[in-house]
């Protein structure tokens, strides 16, 4: 059984200005890149001398709790089934079969196709 190694999340918290280069250092060798970032480091005691030399500069936090909802899935996205082709038929006789169920709106309406126009009398 393998055990996960622990780790700590750092945060810096206050700006190196004004302090040694040496310090600033440290700070960028812990990961960190700009003031109130957070890095997760293994729980060593080379890592928690290196913080406790720099203390007054970062802070070690306790990592936000997941959520329980995230671990739920919303929704699984399956692969679509295979359409069924009929034996011998192509897309063509699909497209043609597709168009004769369609019926065109103005039937459906009970509307002829084309309404006559009245013509315009002369005078």
């Amino acid at each position: 059984m393998k055990e996960t190694p622990k780790t700590i999340h750092i945060r810096w918290v206050r700006s190196g200005i004004g302090f040694s280069r040496k310090q600033k250092r440290m700070v960028r060798s812990l990961g960190l890149r700009r003031l109130q970032g957070v890095v997760e480091a293994p729980d060593t005691p080379s890592i928690r001398g290196l913080v406790n030399k720099i203390s007054h500069l970062v802070e070690i936090i306790s990592p936000k709790a997941r959520p329980a909802w995230l671990s739920i899935p919303e929704y699984s996205i399956q692969k679509p089934e295979p359409s069924v082709q009929a034996v011998g038929e192509n897309s063509e006789e699909r497209r043609e079969r597709s168009r004769d169920h369609e019926a065109p709106a103005e039937a459906a309406l009970g509307e002829p196709a084309q309404a006559a126009r009245p013509e315009a009398s002369e005078e």
